[in-house]
């Protein structure tokens, strides 16, 4: 398929910038793939359509305060630095993006506040990217809690606002565990507690995954033959536990349900010779597009997505391309919100 197959015009007002007042009212779209139906019901519905036996998987990676904003040394200018990955912990060596990137260069030291946070450029990795090194006097508890505290939620830069408190708890879903996402897997920001009990009252079983989401899953597609797109790596983790439990619910013909693409990703990562999930660790580059053959889940619950995005394009091969797209035309004619904070869409 090509680039321009998912390109459509989506309404400014239609990007949600704030999260809805209650994480489970948010909208949600129902696509059947076996019929072509579509509902619209809201998100607590979603217990409606599981059952005892029936398996989701979410993602519990945990989103740290990655946007920091230090100040360049002898001009004092503003520099924003967005925390990608940490490539070396004894010495406080990461990956980051610099805004604006024309005025960092190798050897430029920046200050954070009034921290004793200092921090080193060591080198050039992208037009924006570059490694740098923390220089840091305290034991690394202290490193992380100075770097929690001047942090903030990196929210998706088409949000065009300050971060704001209530951000640091509804950017996070509630079962958020393992810190390492410089991006939240949304569509499990729609779970509460209550929801998650009464799934588990009603026998479907929750179990996580880990893939640390990084800004690779929305890197723009700048080719227009989609196999010639790389994606960044991503590192996940699948236990033992999780295969076990998934892998019964496959042989008993059971729901086997991926909450959000980076769920799906990471279980399309590591399949076994006989279609089976299988434990791994590691890191993964898979790019899923139309048409692709689904070894693990059968149903997925997403948000709705940019055009020509990655994550567009792994929802179409999921649901249909038809579908999906004929889907998107409803919701932006029913006035779903889209991306992060949006609303939500369950196939079937």
């Amino acid at each position: 398929m090509k680039l321009s197959e998912f390109k459509f015009e989506l309404p400014a007002e239609l990007m949600a910038t704030h999260p809805a007042k209650n994480r489970d009212e948010a909208r949600m779209m129902v696509l059947n793939r076996a019929t072509g139906e579509i509902e619209h019901k809201i998100f607590r519905d979603i217990l409606n359509y599981f059952d005892d036996g029936d398996v989701m998987v979410v993602n519990d990676t945990k989103v740290f305060p990655a946007r920091m904003y230090g100040n360049k040394e002898k001009t004092g200018a503003k520099i924003e630095v967005f925390l990608l990955r940490e490539l070396n912990k004894d010495i406080h060596l990461w990956d980051v993006l610099v805004d604006p990137a024309r005025k960092i260069r190798v050897g430029n030291k920046l200050y954070f506040g009034d921290s004793d946070l200092v921090a080193e450029v060591i080198d050039n990795t992208t037009s924006r990217g570059r490694t740098i090194k923390f220089l840091f006097d305290g034991t690394d508890e202290e490193f992380y809690k100075t770097i929690h505290d001047l942090g903030e939620t990196p929210l998706p830069k088409y949000i065009k606002r300050e971060a704001e408190p209530e951000d640091k708890e509804r950017y996070q879903t509630v079962y958020a565990k393992h810190t390492g996402a410089v991006a939240a897997p949304t569509a499990g920001l729609h779970f509460t507690k209550e929801i998650l009990k009464r799934l588990e009252i009603k026998g479907v079983d929750v179990t996580p995954v880990t893939l640390h989401v990084g800004l690779g899953t929305f890197r723009p597609v700048d080719v227009e033959d989609l196999t010639k797109h790389k994606m960044d790596s991503e590192q996940f983790i699948i236990t033992e536990e999780t295969s076990t439990m998934v892998n019964k619910a496959l042989d008993n013909k059971k729901r086997v349900c991926a909450i959000g693409t980076t769920t799906m990703r990471a279980m399309e990562s590591s399949v076994s010779a006989n279609s089976r999930l299988k434990p791994n660790e590691g890191w993964t580059d898979k790019f899923i597009f139309p048409p692709y053959e689904f070894k693990i889940a059968n149903s997925l619950v997403t948000n709705f997505h940019m055009p020509e995005s990655t994550l567009l394009m792994m929802t179409a091969a999921f649901g249909g391309y038809d579908l999906v797209m004929k889907a998107y035309e409803i919701a932006i004619k029913e006035k779903y919100n889209f991306f992060s904070y949006g609303d939500v869409m369950l196939i079937l």
